[in-house]
């Protein structure tokens, strides 16, 4: 073989090799990243489409390139502003594929914030392929946000069956059956959004809600109580915690649920103020009354007309300085028939009285029955002590002057602690039955001048 011969067989080798070795070259760029084929690709793409677009503003070509990778790097502001102009270009182009750019046009807009525009354009879409997932569930979203619940379970249920473990659908699905009250059903799709996004604190707290609804207590109390800590959700989550257990008469708990509640720092002022108010009412039902007291004065320094602190925060002065009227009105039951009995014995002076019988009404009053004889006169007394603090009327006297017949009393006497209407005083005034009220429960606790 001739010499140019061999040359030119090496030479056509060594340019397959070369060839050859650029190509694996290549090959290992892509597979360890290929970052700069992918910013050559983008940067090609956008000085083309803008090279385009300055010789003419309306070429869709170029425009759907640049929209498309905005969309896809999700730059939603260029993103919508790029589909926008596309959408002014669809009438009057056929290239223009309307209902795409319509649809992210819209979720670009819904991204960006424009809630009214991303609305539109969903509905126009909508129109265009009505069982589309994106569709159901993004329309379903606003319709949540704007309230229309009715509407918004109906989408985003389309959705639900297309996506049956989509988080988000879940999530807003339940909710807002919640809000239509619908909490059995809103408990089911809320459990489904938990366990597909254990982090959603706002659905376990509508979780919790639909446990309370449905009275299951315990487990919305352990969701609410888990809550606390959420800086967000944690004060109206303590506030709920605080109310069950004052619910279940564990006030020391339920302080310390309000506690936590008003260690937040972004606590809004009517969450603030609800806190202190119920705090004040477990102080006051843990007989802490002076703790209370104080609470309230603190209320009243932020809000002086918030519901009925005013009256409380007078009461509570009120039973800090008379410990027998505190013991009468929020004392444990035991104290409080206490009191009533030594009422009872000092009530007739020079009297043999002999208890026949005492009965507690759901700790609301108490009637204590008495053989009562002195020098002159015996008679079969019953004796009826209410704990409410406000307005008595005719009912609660009717009821007490069915009671006194039945266990065959010659007459009655009744006490409150607040005032009897003038319906009540009325219906006894042919009837052997005595009425003390506020003032005149005072006088007898005076005269007994006992300490617990």
């Amino acid at each position: 073989m001739s010499l140019p011969v061999i040359i030119g067989i090496l030479t056509i080798g060594i340019i397959v090799l070369a060839a050859i070795a650029v190509s694996i070259l290549n090959q290992d760029r892509r597979k360890s990243g290929g970052g700069g084929g992918k910013v050559r690709d983008r940067a090609t793409i956008l000085k083309q489409a803008n090279k385009r677009l300055a010789q003419n503003p309306k070429d869709v070509g170029a425009l759907s390139e640049l929209a498309d990778l905005y969309y896809r790097e999700e730059d939603w502001e260029k993103a919508f502003k790029t589909y926008d102009a596309l959408l002014q270009l669809a009438p009057s182009n056929d290239q223009v594929d309307e209902f795409e750019v319509t649809l992210r046009h819209a979720l670009s807009a819904m991204r960006e914030g424009h809630l009214n525009e991303a609305y539109k354009g969903l509905l126009l879409a909508r129109q265009t392929k009505p069982d589309l997932f994106e569709i159901s569930y993004n329309l379903g979203y606003l319709e949540f946000r704007r309230r229309n619940y009715e509407k918004a379970v109906s989408l985003l249920r389309e959705a639900s069956s297309q996506q049956p473990e989509h988080g988000g659908t879940l999530r807003y699905l339940g909710q807002a059956l919640f809000r239509m009250k619908e909490y059995k059903n809103a408990l089911a799709t809320l459990r489904r959004a938990v366990d597909q996004e254990p982090g959603d604190k706002e659905s376990q707290f509508a979780l919790a809600q639909c446990y309370y609804e449905l009275g299951q207590q315990e487990q919305a109390l352990r969701i609410f109580s888990h809550l606390r800590a959420d800086p967000t959700l944690g004060p109206s989550a303590s506030l709920r915690a605080g109310l069950i257990r004052s619910q279940q008469k564990k006030y020391e708990e339920a302080i310390y649920d309000f506690e936590i509640g008003l260690r937040h720092e972004s606590l809004k002022p009517e969450i603030e103020l609800e806190l202190r108010y119920r705090m004040a009412n477990a102080y006051t039902r843990n007989q802490q009354v002076n703790k209370a007291a104080q609470v309230l004065r603190e209320i009243h320094a932020i809000k002086p007309d918030y519901k009925d602190v005013a009256a409380q925060l007078g009461r509570a002065e009120e039973l800090s300085s008379d410990r027998n009227l505190q013991t009468y009105l929020i004392g444990p039951s035991s104290d409080f028939v206490s009191v009533c009995r030594r009422i009872v014995a000092a009530y007739f002076s020079n009297a043999n009285m002999k208890l026949e019988d005492i009965h507690v009404e759901s700790n609301q009053h108490a009637d204590l029955l008495a053989q009562v004889e002195t020098r002159h006169w015996e008679d079969l007394i019953l004796f009826r002590f209410i704990r409410h603090s406000g307005n008595i009327g005719e009912l609660m006297l009717r009821d007490f002057h069915t009671r006194i017949k039945e266990v065959k009393a010659g007459r009655g006497i009744c006490f409150c602690a607040g005032e009897f209407t003038d319906g009540a005083r009325a219906f006894v005034e042919a009837r052997l039955v005595d009425l003390h009220d506020k003032r005149e429960l005072q006088k007898h606790l005076q005269k007994i001048m006992t300490r617990f």
